[in-house]
């Protein structure tokens, strides 16, 4: 098992793995089972409420805030942080239901934009109170102010050592 507390050393008198200690896995294992049972969670209401999946939801939320209710295809895969191949997909069942569109991107003959279309924002703002009451009440009614907070500051904090500063490094939504 990858996370066992066991004392060994590599070969050749090599320090071996800093295996996670008891508390590290008893909360590496609360992180993971919460997040799986929160994603679950946001899929089920979404797929109830909507017929599509968080990640849909979420590109729908992006295009509704962008400048005209647009964003370049790759633009959308980093900020979702997806491969463009994973979007490309998602655009097109998107487009199949009518709530956005492709276009070519004027200023790059290559590239395209993806449009949030009317009907896609009716159904955002339709689907928007049930997906936010389910956030709330599986999340922030459950933490104290404090907690809040510390979730807050300590997921920051992650997301700040995991977001590479190379403009080079090899991230899945950067092919």
């Amino acid at each position: 098992m990858g996370y066992m507390n066991t004392a060994s050393t590599g070969g050749g008198g090599l320090p071996g793995p800093r295996w996670l200690t008891e508390e590290e896995q008893r909360v590496w294992r609360a992180y993971l089972h919460a997040t799986t049972l929160f994603e679950d969670h946001l899929d089920r209401q979404l797929q109830r409420d909507a017929g599509m999946p968080h990640i849909y939801y979420g590109l729908l939320v992006q295009l509704s805030q962008a400048p005209r209710r647009r964003k370049r295809m790759t633009e959308l895969a980093i900020d979702a942080k997806i491969t463009r191949s994973r979007l490309s997909h998602a655009v097109a069942r998107l487009e199949k239901s009518g709530w956005v569109h492709r276009e070519d991107c004027p200023s790059d003959k290559r590239g395209q934009n993806a449009v949030l279309t009317e009907e896609g924002l009716a159904v955002l703002e339709r689907t928007a109170p049930g997906h936010v009451e389910a956030v709330r009440q599986a999340m922030f009614d459950r933490l104290s102010p404090e907690q809040v907070g510390q979730l807050g500051e300590i997921m920051k904090t992650m997301a700040e050592g995991l977001q590479p500063q190379d403009s080079g490094a090899d991230l899945p939504w950067l092919r």
